[in-house]
C-alpha cells in the first residue's frame, strides 16, 4: 500500500504541484549528492576488514544514489579479482544491510567478460548459505 501525502496551499486547498520533486536537479543538488556518495564510500571502506579493503583497492568502486536506490558498484580489473569480490559479497552486503536495507551491490567483471552480478542486500540470507 502506497502512502499518500497531501500539501495544502494558504487557502486550504490541495496543491498537487507540491507533491512533485523538481524536474531538473540544481547544481546544489548535484553537489550534495556527490558529497553524500563520498561520505558513504569513506564510511563503508573504513567498516570493511583489511582483506576487503585490499580487494577494493585494485578495483574501481563507488556508491551511486540515483533513482532513490543506493548502489555499491564494483568494477573489477580481471576475472580473478571479480571472483574474489564475489566471495566477499556476503560481508559487504551484511554491513550495507545494517546501513540501508534497500541498498544494492553490483559487481562488474572486465569488459566483454560476462554480465554484472547485482543483488539487493535484503537478499543476504540466500547468499549467506552459499558462502
Amino acid at each position: 500500500m502506497t502512502r499518500k501525502y497531501y500539501f495544502f496551499n494558504e487557502d486550504g486547498y490541495e496543491d498537487p504541484k507540491e507533491d512533485l520533486h523538481p524536474m531538473q536537479l540544481t547544481s546544489a543538488d548535484i553537489i550534495l549528492r556527490q558529497q553524500l556518495e563520498h561520505s558513504i564510500s569513506k564510511y563503508f571502506y573504513n567498516a570493511c576488514d583489511r582483506r576487503i579493503q585490499d580487494l577494493l583497492s585494485v578495483c574501481r568502486w563507488y556508491f551511486t544514489t540515483k533513482a532513490n536506490t543506493m548502489t555499491l558498484v564494483i568494477e573489477c580489473p580481471d576475472q580473478v579479482t571479480n571472483w574474489r569480490i564475489l566471495q566477499k559479497i556476503v560481508p559487504m552486503a551484511a554491513w550495507l544491510n545494517k546501513f540501508y536495507c534497500g541498498a544494492k551491490i553490483r559487481v562488474c567483471p572486465p569488459d566483454s567478460q560476462g554480465m554484472p552480478f547485482e543483488m539487493r542486500v535484503d537478499e543476504i540470507a540466500v547468499y549467506r548459505d552459499m558462502a
